[in-house]
């Protein structure tokens, strides 16, 4: 069994197909599926989505791309509505400075709370980070002298700096379709060296569908080529690759109701 553990069922790229897109998951293999929060004051149409299907689960968060139009919720507000039975994650929140959306200092500061929810909840933070290295290590640093959080970097393309950092302050590391692109030797790299006990994949779709997909939508389906590509990178069976990083899923994410068998 695989699990994505990132994806944005609530996307408009989704609207017509979903039963189509968790029923062609399932037939892959993908047992679980987690939703991902992009703004707080939209969670309603995940708690939805969440209630359609048993083994889809969502987070609460906003991603750094809206953390001006989301600025000022407090770590209170995220931990009251983590008390939702599907809600088993916070984010995504972290920096994000490739694009001009959301201001440095709003980004931050709804970094730090979100975390601060993390750590008062014991659930894990979604963490976006993209070409913003250097100050989320150092938040992560100041973060973690306040108090030990669980987290995952999403949608890894950083460099290997932080992402010993990470390693060292106990967070995984998660993979999606980048990883089997052609120009991603680096990454591939680096996705070797990793402990295994860290390690997991996700599809972030719509969007970054793997390699030999590229150009259609992205699904949660699809997670199985990128999860391919990670036992190869590694050295191992997809059934190896699979029974890890889903073990990881369930050991990060642990609000989720494990499975009897999750090989």
């Amino acid at each position: 069994m695989l699990v994505d553990s990132h994806c944005h069922l609530d996307f408009p790229d989704f609207a017509e197909d979903l039963d189509g897109i968790v029923a062609r998951a399932e037939a892959a293999g993908v047992g679980h599926i987690v939703t991902i929060s992009t703004r707080v004051r939209r969670i309603q149409g995940l708690l939805d989505i969440t209630a359609r299907f048993p083994n889809v689960y969502c987070s609460v968060g906003t991603h750094p791309h809206h953390a001006d139009e989301e600025d000022g919720i407090l770590a209170e507000e995220l931990i009251a509505l983590t008390r939702h039975p599907k809600v088993v994650a916070l984010g995504e929140a972290g920096l994000d400075y490739f694009y001009d959306n959301g201001s440095p200092a709003a980004q931050e500061r709804g970094f730090r709370a979100h975390i601060a929810a993390a750590r008062a909840t014991g659930l894990p933070l979604v963490i976006h980070t993209r070409e913003a290295d250097v100050d989320c290590g150092h938040i992560l640093d100041e973060e973690m002298a306040k108090g030990p959080f669980r987290a995952v970097l999403h949608c890894y393309t950083g460099g290997r700096d932080l992402a010993m950092k990470a390693i060292a302050h106990g967070l995984s590391i998660s993979f999606t379709g980048i990883l089997t692109f052609k120009a991603s030797q680096v990454l591939r790299d680096l996705a070797a060296e990793l402990p295994a006990d860290r390690i997991m994949v996700e599809t972030d779709a719509p969007y970054l569908a793997p390699g030999k997909l590229r150009g259609k939508r992205n699904e949660p389906a699809f997670v199985v080529e990128t999860a391919k590509v990670l036992a190869e990178t590694r050295g191992v069976s997809l059934e190896e690759i699979s029974r890890q990083t889903t073990e990881n899923f369930f050991r990060l994410f642990s609000k989720v109701p494990k499975p009897d068998a999750t090989a």
